[in-house]
């Protein structure tokens, strides 16, 4: 059995670069609006395409709906800027140059150890189990010391929490972060009051994509599933509440792993959470 190394110097042993490690239903746009730039004359104006993506409804609007679930990095905060320093203070420790954040921003989504495994592909190409055990130890001693110094919530947050609660809809979250990152962020930012449930990657035996979190959920609200909307970011939302026989919800704004949103399967796409209740009632 290989032994887990601890020092710093047996780390990057353990990490030393591979051999040969490298340095249909795709619905498109409904429409697209043409803006100019703010202060140019309107001849000069650069045109800046909104891409309005086409959703796959399953569930008839307004939903009727007892509860909502919402994610958290990518839909309630943005995270990125500090997942992507702590990511980049562990390629340092291991002697390693810094990625641009914006790349590291696509690896978000999967639980930390898909995280870090992808921070290190291009330096020493796929990570084995033991150096990764220890490089995700690495990063999360890193990220204890910066996780809460730029997150915060995305614009509309905080005022489409208050609306959904005003309106009598129960709310959770359901998150792939760990517990321990996840209740001290909620903390930190102020939204902790507004969830009846907070699950994390860490809570149940799966996360998602795996829709156990969901039906966890509706069991606690004592509800249908299909009286229990997900709103997330993320392909992983998606599938959860497919899975689940939720309906969901996507904002754009996220991170979904870098990759593009169109095509996904959702019921709608939302500016940001305040926009959910123009599709959504409370059930009887």
């Amino acid at each position: 059995m290989n032994s887990v190394p601890h020092s710093e110097n047996e780390m990057t042993a353990a990490l030393e670069p591979s051999a040969g490690a490298a340095s249909s239903d795709d619905v498109v746009e409904n429409g697209v609006d043409i803006e100019p730039q703010a202060d140019v004359p309107v001849e000069n104006a650069v045109a800046v395409k909104k891409h309005r993506f086409r959703a796959k409804p399953k569930f008839a609007f307004p939903v009727p709906l007892k509860a909502v679930l919402l994610d958290l990095d990518g839909t309630l905060l943005d995270t990125a800027v500090d997942i992507a320093k702590a990511a980049n203070m562990m390629r340092a420790s291991l002697g390693f140059a810094p990625l641009e954040p914006a790349l590291i921003t696509t690896f978000v989504g999967k639980g930390i150890p898909n995280l870090v495994s992808k921070t290190l592909k291009d330096a020493v190409g796929e990570v084995g189990p033991t150096a990764l055990k220890v490089a995700v130890a690495n990063f999360e001693r890193q990220y204890e010391k910066c996780f809460g110094d730029s997150s915060a919530p995305f614009p509309g947050v905080v005022d489409g929490l208050n609306a959904l609660r005003e309106k009598g809809f129960r709310l959770g979250c359901v998150t792939n972060k760990v517990e321990k990152y996840t209740l001290p962020l909620l903390e930190k930012t102020g939204l902790s009051a507004y969830f009846e449930i907070t699950l994390s990657g860490d809570s149940l035996p799966e996360k998602k994509p795996h829709p156990l979190p969901l039906k966890h959920a509706a069991e606690f609200f004592g509800c249908s599933t299909a009286e229990m909307l997900m709103i997330g970011d993320s392909v992983n939302d998606a599938e959860a509440a497919r899975a689940a026989g939720s309906p969901v919800f996507i904002v754009p704004y996220g991170y979904n792993e870098g990759q593009e949103l169109r095509g996904l399967d959702c019921d709608a796409f939302i500016d940001d959470v305040p926009a959910a209740l123009k599709f959504v009632k409370l059930a009887a």
